[in-house]
């Protein structure tokens, strides 16, 4: 158990977890194989940066940290991460959507209308 890596001191337990059941989210780093995802080798990318994926479970770890289950629909690969690997697209300030709009392709990604609108995710 000493090679278990408490990297921080915050109890996330303490707080309501940051995503949601169904949440969109897109991962923040590659994510590859540590060795707990069957059927494929050590080291294998698993997820890439920038993928978006589904929050489909949560659940703890070592009584301190959430870990997200996120179903990667491009990749096919459900992966468990912690939630500073990732970022939420449902749930951004408006200013935020604002800034995002206008860049290349980033107005289908966060469902934003022509208008400016965004759309609700079903």
């Amino acid at each position: 158990m000493s090679d278990i890596n408490r990297d921080d001191d915050l109890i996330e337990l303490a707080f309501p977890p940051r995503f949601d059941y169904g949440e969109r989210v897109v991962a923040r780093s590659v994510v590859r194989n540590d060795g707990t995802y069957n059927g494929r080798d050590i080291g294998d990318v698993l997820v890439n940066k920038g993928e978006i994926g589904y929050v489909t479970r949560i659940d703890t770890f070592l009584q301190q940290f959430y870990i997200y289950a996120v179903d990667f629909v491009d990749s096919g690969h459900r992966v468990g991460m912690r939630a500073k690997e990732l970022c939420t697209l449902d749930k951004l300030p408006d200013d935020v959507v604002e800034k995002l709009v206008n860049r290349s392709g980033m107005r289908q990604l966060l469902g934003v209308s022509a208008a400016g609108t965004r759309h609700e995710q079903a």
